[in-house]
This record gives C-alpha cells, sequence and structure tokens, in this order.
C-alpha cells in the first residue's frame, strides 16, 4: 500500500511563467530536504512494521541536510568526515615519516660509530727519530715499497747520487742528502693505513722534530748499529719521553761491522732507563751478516743479498726452524755456536713482552736489520703493525679528554709549510686529525679567533706531491692550504669550542738581522711572511720602530743558510745576516709592565716576539744571572720557552 501525499495544483499562468520568466523572491528556495522534512515527521499508517521501517529510512536519508550547489568555477570543499579522515592520514604518515626519520639517524649514527671504530682501529701514526746518518731516510723509503707506496727507492748517499730520496722534496734536501724539513707519508700494510711523519734527522732541527713528534702516536727510535746511542739521539728521545709515546727501537746497519746487540740493549738501558725485549736477534754483523733470529717464532730467517735489493722490494729470504738440521749447514760454525748461545742468554731476559709497559714508554721492542739491504724491514713492519699504539684520547687545556671515535671532528695544526709547489706560492697546514670524521668542504672553526673556514681543498702529501682526500679520521694527518688563517698549535673544531695545549717555542742560540737590497725589499717582505710564518725559524723584532728588518733566531746555523737558500731559489732574492753576539733568550712572563718596573737593564737586549711580547737577548749566562741577581724581584720570572697566546 503506498502513501499518499497531497500536492497543490499549479495554475497555467504560474506554469507559464515558470517557463518563461524566473521567478525572484525574496527568501531562496526551499532544498527538497526541507521541503520532506514535515513529511518526515508525520505518522504512517497502514503500513507493515519492517515496510515502515525502510520508508523511515529513506526519508531520513533524504532528510539530511543538502548544502547548496556550488559554482561551477569554485573548488568542492571536502567534508568533515574526508577532512577528518585526511587529517587522520597526514597524522599517521607524519607519525611514520618521523619514525623512519628517527630510524635513518639511528642508523646512521650507528653506522658512523661503527665506521669511525673500525677506521680508527686500523690506523698507525709514528715518526721516526734518530741522528743524523743513521740511515732515517733509507728506512723510511724501505717501509714505503712494503707498502706499496713507490716501487724503487731513491738511495741517498751522496750529492751526485743519480736519485734522490722521496721524502725529500726541497732542492737543498736532494743536494745535500739530508731531511731539512718535515714530510706526511700515508701507505698501507696488513690491512692498516700508517701515516709515516719523517722527521728531520740534523740537529739543527730538533724543535720541528718537536712539533711532529706533537701529532704522532708511536716514535721509531734508528739507532746505528756500528756507533750506538749518539748525542742527537738522546736529545729526541727526551721529545719522546716528554710525550709519553710507546717507543720502537730498529738497530740499523748491521751489514757493516757492528756492536754487539747486547751492548746495545746496555745502553738503551743505561742511557735511556728502558728496559729492552729484542723481538729479533742479529746473527752475525759486516759480510758476515746472514739474517736474524724471530724469538715469537722461533725461527731463523736468513737473508741472501742481490744486485737490486738496495732499491728492490726485499732481499730473497728463507725461514728455518731453530732445530732444523739443515740450518747449522747454512751458516759458519762459529757463528751457529754463537747463535745458540745468545739464544740462552736471551731466554735469561724472559720470554713474553710486557706490552703494557711498552706503551707507557717503559719497554722498548728492539729490532735488528739493514734497511739499505732490507734485512729484517719486513719483520720489523709487520710487528710494528700488530703491537703499535692505536689512536687514543687527547687532554685539552679545559681537562677535558677527547676521544678519537668522538663524532664532533677536531685537529691540532703541528706544522706550517710554505712552497712545497714550486708553481704556486702557497703555505700549506698540516693537521693532526684527533676525532671524528673529517670530510672535504667541511666548515671548522678555529678555536684561537673564531674564525670559521671551509676546508674546500685538503690534501695528502707524499713529500711535494698530493692528492685530494675525500675523508679522514683520526691518525691521519691532512695538508690544508692555508689562507692565513691557521697558526703552529690551533685547534680546528666542528662542535664545542675547546683546545689542545699549545706546542711551546724554545730558546735559540743564534741571532741574526735578515737585510735585502733596497729594490728588493717588496718581494723580501712576501719571502718573510711566507717562509718566517712556518716557524722552522723564529722571528723577533727590533723595539726601536725605525729599524724593521727581522731578527733571525734559530738553534743552528744551517737554518740561517736554508732561509737564506730559499729567499734565493724560491723568491728571488740575495740576502745578508748581521749576526748578532748574543745566545740566551728569555720571555718576560710579567710582560712589558714588569719591564717598565725595572728600568734600564745593562748587557742586555730588548726584543719583541710575533706576538708583541718582550723577549731578552743576553750575551751568557753569566749575563742571565747578572740581571736575575739584581732585578729578580721586580723582573718576575723569566721564561726559557714561550707558549702562544691562550685561547
Amino acid at each position: 500500500m503506498r502513501a499518499s501525499f497531497p500536492v497543490a495544483p499549479l495554475g497555467a499562468t504560474q506554469l507559464a511563467g515558470r517557463r518563461c520568466t524566473p521567478t525572484i523572491s525574496q527568501t531562496p528556495a526551499a532544498t527538497p530536504s526541507q521541503r520532506l522534512a514535515p513529511l518526515a515527521r508525520r505518522p504512517l499508517a497502514a503500513l507493515p512494521e519492517d515496510a515502515s521501517a525502510r520508508v523511515t529510512e529513506v526519508v531520513e536519508a533524504v532528510a539530511q541536510p543538502t548544502p547548496a550547489p556550488a559554482p561551477e568555477d569554485a573548488p568542492a570543499s571536502p567534508s568533515p568526515l574526508a577532512e577528518e579522515l585526511a587529517a587522520e592520514a597526514g597524522s599517521a604518515a607524519t607519525a611514520r615519516a618521523a619514525q623512519q626519520q628517527q630510524q635513518a639517524e639511528q642508523a646512521a649514527a650507528a653506522l658512523t660509530a661503527e665506521v669511525l671504530q673500525r677506521e680508527v682501529a686500523r690506523r698507525r701514526n709514528f715518526a721516526i727519530i734518530s741522528h743524523p746518518d743513521a740511515g732515517k731516510t733509507t728506512m723510511t723509503e724501505k717501509l714505503l715499497l712494503y707498502g706499496g707506496a713507490i716501487h724503487e727507492a731513491g738511495e741517498v748517499k751522496a750529492r751526485k747520487s743519480s736519485r734522490s730520496a722521496t721524502s725529500d722534496w726541497m732542492e737543498l734536501e736532494k743536494q745535500r742528502g739530508i731531511s731539512i724539513t718535515s714530510t706526511a707519508l700515508t701507505f698501507e700494510f696488513g690491512g692498516c693505513q700508517l701515516n709515516l711523519l719523517d722527521t728531520p734527522g740534523h740537529q739543527d732541527f730538533s724543535e720541528d722534530t718537536y712539533r711532529t713528534l706533537a701529532a704522532a702516536d708511536n716514535a721509531v727510535l734508528l739507532v746505528d748499529g756500528a756507533k750506538g746511542i749518539e748525542p742527537q739521539t738522546r736529545k729526541l728521545f727526551a721529545v719522546a719521553r716528554m710525550r709519553g709515546l710507546p717507543v720502537f727501537t730498529f738497530v740499523n746497519k748491521m751489514d757493516r761491522p757492528a756492536l754487539n746487540g747486547f751492548e746495545i740493549i746496555e745502553q738503551l738501558e743505561k742511557e735511556f732507563g728502558l728496559q729492552s725485549y729484542p723481538v729479533n736477534w742479529p746473527i752475525g754483523s759486516g759480510d758476515r751478516f746472514v739474517g736474524v733470529y724471530h724469538r715469537p717464532s722461533q725461527k731463523v730467517v736468513m737473508y741472501e743479498k742481490s744486485g737490486a735489493a738496495g732499491r728492490a722490494k726485499g732481499a730473497r729470504r728463507s725461514e728455518y726452524a731453530l732445530t732444523d738440521p739443515e740450518l747449522p749447514s747454512l751458516m759458519e760454525p762459529d757463528l751457529w755456536e754463537q747463535l745458540q748461545e745468545d739464544v740462552e742468554l736471551l731466554e735469561v731476559l724472559g720470554d713474553e713482552l710486557d706490552m703494557d709497559g711498552v706503551m707507557a714508554g717503559k719497554v722498548t721492542p728492539v729490532f735488528f736489520g739493514s734497511a739499505m739491504n732490507n734485512f729484517g724491514v719486513e719483520l720489523f713492519l709487520q710487528t710494528f703493525v700488530e703491537q703499535a699504539a692505536r689512536p687514543g684520547p687527547a687532554s685539552t687545556r679545559q681537562g677535558v679528554d677527547v676521544a678519537p671515535t668522538s663524532p664532533n671532528f677536531t685537529g691540532l695544526v703541528f706544522k706550517l709549510q710554505a712552497n712545497m709547489d714550486p708553481k704556486h706560492r702557497d703555505k700549506v697546514a698540516f693537521v693532526r686529525v684527533v676525532s671524528g670524521k673529517f670530510e672535504k668542504g667541511m666548515k671548522v672553526r678555529v678555536a684561537r679567533s673564531g674564525r670559521t673556514v671551509t676546508l674546500a681543498a685538503p690534501q695528502r702529501m707524499f713529500a711535494n706531491e698530493r692528492q685530494t682526500v675525500q675523508e679522514g679520521f683520526a691518525g691521519d694527518v691532512i695538508g690544508l692550504t692555508n689562507p692565513g688563517a691557521f697558526a703552529i698549535g690551533d685547534t680546528l673544531v666542528t662542535g664545542p669550542t675547546l683546545a689542545f695545549p699549545p706546542i711551546p717555542t724554545f730558546s735559540p742560540e743564534l741571532f741574526a738581522y735578515l737585510r735585502c737590497a733596497p729594490n728588493q725589499k717588496k718581494p723580501f717582505l712576501k719571502g718573510v711572511e711566507g717562509l718566517l710564518g712556518e716557524g722552522a725559524v723564529q722571528v723577533l723584532y727590533s723595539t726601536d720602530e725605525y729599524i724593521t728588518d727581522p731578527v733571525l733566531a734559530a738553534v743552528g746555523q744551517l737554518q740561517f743558510e736554508v732561509v737564506q737558500y730559499r729567499m734565493k731559489d724560491e723568491y728571488g732574492v740575495d740576502t745578508t745576516l748581521e749576526p748578532l753576539q748574543y745566545c740566551v733568550a728569555r720571555w718576560v712572563k710579567g710582560g712589558w709592565p714588569a719591564l717598565e718596573g725595572v728600568g734600564r737593564l745593562f748587557n742586555t737586549t730588548v726584543m719583541k716576539d710575533v706576538y708583541d711580547r718582550p723577549v731578552l737577548l743576553f750575551r751568557n749566562e753569566f749575563a742571565l744571572q747578572q740581571v736575575l741577581g739584581e732585578h729578580g724581584p721586580k723582573l718576575g720570572e723569566l721564561s726559557p720557552f714561550a707558549l702562544p697566546p691562550d685561547v
């Protein structure tokens, strides 16, 4: 049964009006839902319950408010339900994105931490220290041979040699056959990356050696087997001990007549208080040097000389167990008897190496061999990679230790070098990475000045050859083009500002004015700024404003010669030196106010350093003591070394 709804009939006029002329009313036309709403409230009679319910559902559905149609050019607005669902979906998507971002960051942090741990664990950083002519440059190049960094070594034997050392890049070094500057060399061996800091062996350059040791984690002490411990060896070892470095000793030149191994061990203990642990032991010396006994493996490693041993990668070698019945026939009878006696004596010294003592610098592993003929070099390198100290925590002036795996990058500027590339008048800052990851193009802050510097062109140095570096980790040494922002001892940071202990400047012993012709003043000043800014030679200035010539202050005469040579070779300037009759320098801790309170000082000249601090020059130690006796209380402390201004 259908429900009937009364509908009022429309007249013809109304129909005509609707068809022809639209009617404009004051109130808007009722929507279908508004017209049906009253009907939905009327009782439904004579309908079955299920039919009534269905009609009610239809009417209620139709009775829902229907929005007015929007203009065709207006965008359709979403319904509240759609907006709510979209909001919920957006929130869920945002939450998922945030969760994914957090997971990605955690994964990246875990990956970065893992990478840092792995890369730091495979770094070995060391410097070689020795007396001049102990074979340091030859040893350096044989290590590079085994690391695959070079394929043929350049012997440094005399000025007439056709080759020059790979690590010697300055022309003067090649001419004289000595190392004057420090060089950073990198090579791979045994799954590890080794960073070798090649230091000057000449006695005049101990200060540059000290700066280089400030960036090293280990020291390799090279001893001439024929001469034993020499004066410069003592001086350089004292520097290594100040740094608390583990020391590995290699007794070189065993292919020449040499001291007995026990004599050298005794010298190490008497001179340095070092307990020695021979890792290998020489069998003969000079022409009768046939090999070494390797204690950890209890094997005898025999060497056979070859014509190319000096330049090729390794002499021919063969290994035999100490109990091998063939071994006695491979050497002369007296050498076999001496070897048996030595092995018994070595057992008395102990069978195990105290690694805690090695890391504390109290015990030194000792190796014997010949770098020239590659006898024992590979054995040394294998043991060194296993036992050498990895990059460790570094103390700061603030008393905080910085871990090498810290996510924040920190670095120490330990050396400046000008004009390594003859085609460009550049200045390179050598930086030791202390913590974190170095990346090309990163921005760092110089702790001393607060200046932000972009490291856009990092390089790895191989003598004067360069290779662009994309990344670096603790223990690596990286060369940065110095825009004048860096000084020796600067700390570079990306995180919180901190500073590592400064590298001191020691008292020089020779002083001289450096002068040039008036028409060369411009290149002269450029050369002074470029070369002397490296710190290899200290620079002082007169307090007399009319005297503008710099005063060179050096430890040895050769430093003066190097400066003059480089001024001529790199800047085309002829210079003259006017020596000053002083040999002692002291910095006034109280500064200029302390000097003004004292008045005039006799037998003393007052200079100023590059930081405008007063420096007193004395003719001898007696003159120093005389001034201290007369003006000590007013003058205050006089220091034999100076540190850069604090951060």
